[in-house]
Order: structure tokens, then sequence, then C-alpha cells
């Protein structure tokens, strides 16, 4: 008797258990036995799918189980129940991120959250700061952590949604492909879930678990409970596995393919028309985002100088920055990630990479800076490069506000200019009202540079090490998959010449010379040849496979293919691999027109957010401290003619005295604008690689890295370029109106 491979052993024996009960229920005595005693009581079921709970805890994102923890623990403390109709809405998207709480933990943790925020910014507003509109802004905070924490399950679940929908494509292309050959539903999702990362294997495991531990009989019942998760997302998923289901009751061979072509088909063909319906609609949503989050947030930056420096007559500066600080660095910011979030909630289902380092643990290792040094390899974690360099230049920046609390009053207030000419400090603190206030300087204000440069350039760093060589590998394992349809297809042809495997492999690496594809099948080759090794090992052999070298999962699921399809015979192997060939092109043609659809709205947006967006707020805030700069010197002088005339209201009006206070120093405002820069790099970034690429989190990781550094060191050039030149010119314009002596 032909024995069963290890994968379909335990398959097998349930399902043989499983008839041999039925038979036993229906005939009333021990059918295989040929006994007559009554049946047994069925037994439970031994459960199979065992890992689906350790796969859970291993692969659900943090951020979700400590969300979890949070409203479990805020339901234990304050239980609020939501009326039936939002905890049945709130229930939905709980279930669909895998979350262990319920609707009314979720309600009970957006109370709580918003009482203690609406408290604890009252309390700063009105006996810290004491500003009203600080308590308002509190208030305001309260509704919106309310707001948010109740959309949070949403939010959740359309990022898990989003993530799944970029992988249901290759589901449906490993369900497609292994049903080709073995016409077993339960083995081609199992197929399908190994070769998968989460978060969509995390639903295929489960749907496996509710099998075996008895919630539903067959895989049929378990699969379609699951399609109705995604019946308002995604329906050409759930027709592309109905056809894969009905695949199985098709009497004919010939038909039974045919469905199953067609499954891929109608996902790829529906993923095309819903990516030119979203990108139709993307253009208004991505122009309000851009004049929301840039236009009109650097329109009021050049009017808000001016204004700042009459209403710091009445209003304290440091006190007018917070607010600036609150609306720039929090509201702005919150306010241009939901609507970002609000976008990419709308993206259909695509065509996503995997980051191959959360499955590969050789590959893992290359988001680390590795040295080499005589023959020894040190590992270093980017994360403390980025510190030092952040810590470095967050210090040369904190130097002026440093230097203020360490300088006595009285010699800051005396301090002389280093430049005669045109009369610049290097601090410039001043005596006001309400104390003394500053830097002004100009040596102060570039110092500041330093800290958006230290915090962009550090997490930019940051952001590219952990990237750029998995990304490099990603791109060549791409370029291999690109022309691996061509290789599979002569591989294929080989086999169904009549040549085994062994050297079916060897003449395609010998056809495809000098190709990425030919470098696999040469060095698959060489391992058979050479070390001896059987085809199944030399691919997959977890320390010596060529798969090591290639980490592709799409590769490997073609090989694991081949190596199935192997045992039914030459003609089936050959078959699987021209199919498997084709489904590939048909794949890459989809995805090739889902970028071109893409690409003119992503390019606009990519140079707004790397070159448009800093160089006009390094602009804007050369012009800020110029303006600053002109109104202290006119408010200093204007108190000097006064002084010298020996009454201000014979010499110049009251009221023309005390238009003017002694602004924001750009100091702080430069510190506010440059992370007001960061925040929508990095807000507009993820944006930007949502729409195109999905869920990718490695090209998320490298286009952040690439856009944080470019950005911030545009905005630095540009924001010291315009203030050296505005200051100097200001400097020496004001510096020209003869102040009288005393």
């Amino acid at each position: 008797m032909k024995r069963l491979p290890a994968s379909e052993e335990p398959i097998a024996k349930k399902y043989s258990g499983m008839i041999e009960e039925a038979l036993e229920k229906k005939l009333g005595k021990g059918v295989a036995a040929g006994k007559t005693e009554a049946a047994k009581p069925r037994q439970q079921r031994p459960i199979l799918s065992s890992n689906y709970i350790d796969f859970k805890r291993e692969n659900l994102p943090r951020h979700l189980s400590f969300y979890e923890k949070l409203c479990n623990r805020a339901e234990r403390i304050l239980p609020i129940k939501p009326d039936a109709k939002k905890a049945a809405e709130i229930q939905e998207y709980i279930s669909l991120c895998h979350l262990e709480s319920t609707p009314a933990g979720a309600m009970s943790l957006a109370v709580i959250a918003a009482v203690v925020v609406t408290l604890l910014g009252g309390v700063l507003g009105f006996l810290v700061v004491k500003s009203m509109l600080v308590t308002a802004y509190a208030l305001g905070m309260g509704l919106f952590t309310f707001a948010a924490l109740i959309k949070a399950p949403e939010f959740l679940a359309n990022n898990f949604r989003l993530a799944a929908s970029n992988q249901m494509v290759q589901c449906i292309f490993y369900v497609a492909t292994f049903m080709r050959h073995t016409s077993n539903l339960e083995l081609a999702v199992r197929f399908s879930a190994d070769r998968l990362t989460p978060p969509l294997a995390l639903d295929l495991k489960k749907i496996l678990w509710d099998v075996e531990t008895g919630r539903y009989d067959t895989i049929k019942d378990s699969l379609d409970n699951y399609l109705e998760t995604w019946r308002k997302w995604n329906l050409e998923f759930i027709e592309s596995f109905h056809l894969i289901e009905g695949s199985l009751y098709e009497p004919s061979d010939e038909r039974r393919l045919n469905m199953i072509d067609k499954s891929l088909d109608v996902m790829l063909q529906e993923t095309y028309e819903k990516m030119l319906r979203y990108s139709h609609d993307l253009k208004s949503p991505v122009t309000m985002l851009y004049m929301l989050g840039i236009v009109l947030p650097v329109l009021g930056l050049v009017i808000l100088p001016m204004a700042a420096s009459f209403l710091t007559s009445d209003t304290p500066p440091m006190k007018l920055a917070f607010n600036i600080a609150l609306l720039y660095n929090i509201i702005l910011p919150l306010i241009l990630f939901y609507m970002s979030k609000m976008v990419l909630s709308k993206r259909p289902t695509g065509y996503g990479e995997q980051d191959i380092s959360e499955v590969n643990a050789g590959v893992r290792q290359l988001r680390n800076i590795i040295l080499k040094f005589g023959g020894k390899t040190v590992i270093i974690n980017p994360l403390w490069l980025t510190i030092g360099i952040m810590s470095f230049m967050i210090l040369i920046g904190l130097v002026p506000v440093l230097l203020g609390a360490i300088i006595p009053d009285e010699v800051l207030l005396q301090e002389r200019t280093f430049d005669q000419a045109l009369g610049f400090k290097l601090l410039d603190y001043k005596q006001t009202g309400t104390g003394i206030i500053g830097p002004y300087g100009l040596v102060a204000t570039v110092l500041s540079f330093f800290i958006p440069l230290g915090l962009g350039i550090g997490l930019g760093i940051y952001y590219r090490i952990r990237s750029r060589n998995v990304l490099k590998l990603s791109e060549e394992a791409k370029a291999l998959e690109e022309e691996f349809s061509s290789a599979l297809f002569q591989l294929g042809n080989r086999i169904g010449d009549g040549l085994p495997i062994e050297i079916a492999v060897g003449k395609v690496s010998e056809m495809m010379a000098g190709t990425k594809s030919g470098e696999f099948f040469g060095l698959v080759s060489q391992k058979i040849v050479r070390q001896g090794m059987p085809v199944e090992q030399a691919i997959f052999d977890p320390k010596r496979g060529a798969l090591l070298e290639f980490p592709s999962p799409l590769i490997e699921s073609s090989m694991k293919v081949l190596i199935e399809s192997s045992r039914k015979g030459p003609m089936v192997a050959s078959a699987a691999m021209i199919n498997v060939s084709q489904y590939i092109k048909d794949i890459h043609r989809v995805d090739e027109r889902v970028k071109d659809l893409m690409a003119d709205i992503i390019s606009d947006m990519k140079q707004q957010v790397g070159v448009l967006a800093p160089a006009i707020a390094g602009i804007v805030v050369g012009i800020t401290s110029m303006i600053i700069t002109i109104i202290g010197r006119l408010s200093e002088q204007l108190t000097a003619i006064s002084e010298f005339s020996g009454s201000s209201s014979a010499a110049i009006p009251a009221g023309l005295l005390n238009l003017f206070g002694s602004g924001v120093p750009t100091y702080f405002f430069q510190i506010i604008i440059g992370l007001y820069i960061i925040e929508v790099t990095i807000i507009l970034t993820i944006l930007i690689n949502g729409i195109e690429n999905g869920s990718d989190k490695v090209a998320e990781r490298f286009m952040l890295g690439s856009n944080l550094i470019k950005g911030t060191v545009i905005y630095g050039i540009v924001a010291f370029a315009i203030t050296m030149l505005f200051n100097i010119i200001a400097a020496s314009i004001i510096g020209g109106i003869a102040q009288p002596a005393v």
C-alpha cells in the first residue's frame, strides 16, 4: 500500500475516524471489526491544530495585545455597555482582528481615558500654565480621545484588513496552485497558511482550528463562515473561494481545472477594476490632505509671526509658543493622521510584498549593522546609533537654553554683541514684564536647527539601516520572480519530455544562464550533483538549501508544488509547473497595471513630501526670523527714542509704543516648525506607501528613512540660508537708523 505524505496523514486519520464513527452510529455496531455490540460513545476529537494559539500569541502585533489588555482592565474598573447596534458593530471589528475583548471593554476604555485626559489637561491649564485656552484644549483633547478610542476597534480592524487584503491574491494563488494537483481543500488551506505571513495566515490557521476543535464539522463550513466577514469589503475574495469549493464537485477533471483557473482570474480582474475606481476617487482626498497638511499651515506660519508679535504685548511669549506647539505638533498631526487613515481604509484588495525578515531568521539579522573585524562578525542594533546621533545633536541644540539656565540673569541681560556692525548676539535674552525671555540671538536660532536635524536624521538612519539590506534582498528576489515564470515554463517542458527533475533542473540553469533564475536552478543543481542531496533537501534544507539565498515565498511555494506534484508522476509535475508559470505572469501583469494607475498621484505626493514641504517650511522659518528681528529692533529703538526725549507721550504715542511685544523667540518657533515637518513627513510617507504598496513594512521603513533624511536636510539647509541672509539684510537696514546717544 502506498504511504501517504506526512502532511496528509493527520487528515486521513481524522476523516477515516469520522467515517467509522458515522457508520457505527448508523448501523449500531462495530463495522470495521464486524462486532455486534452497540456502538461506543463518540470520543472527543484530538486537537491537531493546537499551534494556532501559539501562532496567534507570537504573531499578533504587540499594540493589539496591549489594547486588548487595556480594554479588559477598563471593563473590570468601570463596565459600560454600548447600545445593541453599536455593540454589534464593535464586536465585528474585534472579531476581525482576533482580539479577546468585548464591546463593553472598548466603551469603558474610551470613557475612562477621556475623563483622565480632560482632568489632567484642565489641571495643567488652570493651575500650572494658568491659561483658559489650554483648558479649552484639554476639553477638546478629552472629546477627541473619546472619539478616537471608540473608533479604535475600527482603526485596528481596517489596519488588519488592509494587511490581509494585500495577501489575498497570493492566498488564492497558493490555494489554486495546490488544488490543481491535489483536490483537497483542507490541505490547500493549510498549504496557503504555511506560505503566508500574518495577518491572513492567522485567519487561515483559525479556519483549521475551528474544524479541529469541533466548532465546525467540515472545512467548507468553517471557511464559509470566515468568508462572510469579508462580504462588505472583498466580494471577489469570497467569489474566488466559492469557485474553488465548487471545483470539488465537478465530475470531469477539465471542468475542475477551469473553475480553479477562473478563481484566480476573478480575483485579479476585480482587483484591477477596484484599483481603477480607487485611483479616480483618490485625487480629491489627497488634494484635501495636501491643503490641510502643508499649504494652509504654511500660509498660517507666514502670518503667525506678525500676529505673535502683536499678541505678546499682553500675552507672555512662552505661553503663546506653548499654544502654537499644541496646534502644530499635536492637533494638526492628529487630524492629518485621522484623514490619512480614512483614505487608506478605502483601499481595495491589492498585491503586496511580504516582509521576509519576519519569517526568515537568517534574513532578520540584515536589519542590523554588520561589521567584520579580522574574520569576526559584530552585529550592532541601529537603535544605539540612532540614540547616539539624536542625543549629541539635540544636546548641541539645547546649549542656548542650558546657558540661560546656568548664567545669572544680570549677566545674561548685559550680554554684548559679537558683531558690532550688525548687532548680533549669541543668546540675546530680554527683560519683560513677565520675566526674562529668550533666546532671541541669531546664533541661538542657528543652534536650534540641530534639534529637528537630530530627530529627523536619527530616525531616518534607523529606518534606512533596518530596511536597506532586507529591501535589497527583496528586490533581488522580486527580480527573480519576474523572470521565474519563464524558468518554470522551461522546467515544465523538460519534465514533460521525460527528463528526471534532477537533470531537468540542470538543463534549465544552462538555458537561463546569466539570469537570477539560472543562478537559482544552478545552485540547486550543484547541491544535487556535488553534495549528493535529493531535490527536496537541495531546495528546502534549513541550513544549506538554495532558498536561503533566494528568500521568496512565491518561489518557495512553486518549488513545494513541484515536489508535491512530482509524487504523482512527471506529467502531473510538468502540467503543474506550466500552470504556475502562467499564474505568476497573470499576477505580475495586473500588479504592473495597478502601479501605472497610481503613478501620477504617488509621484506628485513624493515630491511634495520629500522636497516642497521642507523647502517651503525652511523659507517660512527664515522669514519669521527676519520679522521677529525687525519688530524686536523697532521696539528697542522706539523705547530708546522715548527715553531720550524724556517723555514718551510727548514724542511717541503710547499706543504705538505698546503696539509691539517681544514676540515668540525664533529659537522655539523654529523647533515647533521643524518637529511639524518631521511629523508631516512620517504621516504622509505612511500614506504614500499604503496607497502604493499596501501593508509593505519593508518598503515603508525604507521610504521613511529616505524621506526623513532628505526632507530634514533640505529643511535645515534652506532654513539656515534664508535665516542668515534675511537677518543680515534686516540688521543692516535697522542698523542704518541712527539711535540717539544718551
